[in-house]
């Protein structure tokens, strides 16, 4: 398995200009800014979701928009200067998060300094051939003296002319400058089906050269992929067909219309089988996925589509806590909001949701370059799986309002991921149970979460009020400790007090509420009886020195359990 930075990428895609709160024109900047420190302050939150590649959009000088550039080699004044830039990229690059900016390379905005001295040198310019279909035997509908290509009528945004190699070179130097001064690690190139392919030969082998794995990721909406995305050209391009299908499935109640473009791009003989396509479920031009679906219900379902289908998983900012917006009146700035951390709250179930998500892309290599078979496939259930060399994860979606329990695979066991719990096969098959509108995640292979640990945990019932512990649990050999062993004649209520009552969440994402401290009936040693909040709601029970010891997670050493609120 040859390892590659993208397979294993998790994207966070921000759009700067109104992410970081800038005037919507850039006349009403007196002075520069440099609001695109903003994003230092963030970097904490990226790593909480596991995120190691950040997207931004148009971050050249501009009128309005940032897909008028008017410098490309500027950062747009609303957003700071270009040494306010590189300390940014530092900080993120410090961090381990690569950096993907927005190549606009297909038109400019008519404030672009070449455009600019045709307007007023006309003929004279030695620019006159920069753009394409200059005639000045008409007038454009600015009533500029000449007429002159748009992109898709929209005269604002003058065509670039990408066979005339003064053109070329100009927009290849300035990526070299970013590679250079900012050290990005790729690009998005907008408005790719209006790019002359010859262009994007030149800039692969330009960047290629420079960096070898310099990731190039073309905005595609119809057609085939692989015109755009293949050794000669592209390396990905964005995947629309998936994108319309992550919603509409679960508006529709319908999993066969997801399912079918997933086998048809990635299964047993699938046509995008060797790409590594930009997968979303909103972003700076479509509406938010808390505004496209009918039931916020179906929300961790789509992230959890998103996060284990084959390509690139990329969250749009502020979706992780299912913010809504739409186009209005033409308009996209409802898209593209300014946003704040502090308005948000970091126990929002859909944000714990990708944290979670997040940390399994991360640790499961199946899901970053595993093969895809459909296993069953529903109206309202579908089960998929993803499998490399002995590993295999199966990844099962309820869509119905109802519970149901489906088989998945034969064999002995599987973890359940989501419930932090081993589920054990009857006559040698294994079924998964999902509550409405529930996934979860399963693994078989030897990396069985369970396999590493020594603490045998056995489940307690919960019946009415009564609780009868049946199992005792035993603490695991060669933890660290980080409090002393509980006094044996400490009474019950005396112990409690080493324990805030309330809400805890695992360090693996699961929650759970403490529910009693128990005295053990032949050792004394205090034991914290707690029920988890979300599955089954089992009843767990577990000394109070485990429950309040560290753990070295993710090369870092943290609570086992962190206290959340009352």
């Amino acid at each position: 398995m040859e390892k590659n930075w993208i397979n294993e990428a998790i994207f966070y895609h921000i759009y700067p200009l109104g992410f970081c709160g800038a005037p919507k024109y850039a006349h009403e900047q007196a002075t520069c800014q440099n609001r695109i420190k903003k994003l230092i302050d963030w970097i904490p939150h990226l790593q909480e979701m596991k995120i190691n590649a950040l997207y931004l959009g148009p971050i050249f000088a501009s009128y309005e928009h940032g897909y008028d550039t008017s410098d490309y080699r500027l950062i747009d004044p609303r957003l700071g200067s270009n040494e306010d830039f590189i300390a940014v990229c530092d900080a993120i690059h410090e961090a381990g998060i690569k950096i993907i900016l927005d190549g606009v390379f297909n038109h400019v905005g008519r404030t672009f300094w070449a455009f600019q001295d045709v307007q007023e040198k006309r003929e004279g310019s030695q620019y006159r051939d920069w753009f394409h279909n200059i005639n000045f035997n008409s007038r454009s509908p600015y009533d500029d003296p000449f007429s002159y290509e748009a992109w898709e009528g929209h005269y604002n945004l003058v065509k670039l002319n990408l066979r005339n190699e003064a053109t070329v070179q100009y927009l290849l130097d300035s990526v070299g400058m970013w590679m250079e001064n900012f050290h990005i690690d790729g690009l998005r190139l907008d408005a790719a089906d209006c790019i002359d392919k010859q262009f994007f030969q030149r800039l692969k082998a330009y960047t290629k050269q420079r960096k070898a794995d310099f990731w190039l990721m073309g905005e595609i909406i119809h057609g085939d992929y692989s015109l755009w995305a293949n050794p000669e050209l592209l390396d990905s391009v964005t995947n629309y067909e998936c994108y319309k299908g992550l919603y509409s499935a679960h508006n529709t109640k319908n999993y066969f219309e997801i399912a079918y473009s997933l086998n048809r791009q990635f299964g047993n003989g699938g046509i995008y089988k060797d790409l590594n396509l930009y997968n979303f479920a909103d972003n700076h031009d479509v509406n938010r996925l808390a505004s496209t679906l009918q039931n916020s219900a179906d929300l961790k379902n789509v992230y959890t589509l998103l996060y284990t289908m084959p390509g690139v998983a990329s969250i749009y900012y502020g979706s992780e806590f299912g913010i809504e917006g739409k186009k209005q009146n033409g308009s996209d700035d409802m898209l593209r909001p300014e946003v704040s951390l502090t308005q948000f709250s970091k126990d929002h179930p859909l944000y714990l949701h990708l944290c979670k998500l997040g940390e399994i892309r991360t640790a499961y290599k199946p899901l970053q370059y595993g093969n895809y078979e459909q296993v069953t496939v529903r109206n309202e259930q579908f089960i998929f799986k993803r499998t490399l060399n002995e590993e295999t994860l199966f990844i099962a979606l309820n869509v119905a309002d109802q519970v149901i329990t489906l088989p998945f695979a034969k064999g002995e066991q599987a973890y359940d991921l989501f419930a932090d719990k081993m589920l054990h096969a009857e006559n040698g098959e294994l079924s998964i149970t999902l509550n409405p509108h529930e996934a979860t995640i399963l693994y078989i292979g030897a990396n069985n979460p369970t396999a590493k640990s020594s603490t045998k945990k056995k489940a307690v019932n919960q019946k009415a009020d009564t609780l009868s512990v049946k199992n005792k649990v035993q603490n695991p050999k060669n933890k660290k400790q980080d409090m002393k062993p509980t006094d044996v004649n400490k009474t019950a209520k005396e112990i409690s007090k080493q324990l805030q009552p309330g809400v805890y969440r695992h360090f693996k994402g699961n929650e759970y509420a403490v529910l009693y401290i128990a005295k053990n009936s032949e050792t004394s040693e205090a034991m914290v009886v707690y029920r988890q909040l979300y599955g089954d709601s089992e009843v767990w029970v577990r000394p109070l020195s485990m429950f309040m010891e560290t753990v070295h997670f993710n090369g870092k050493e943290i609570p086992r359990f962190t206290y959340l609120h009352k």
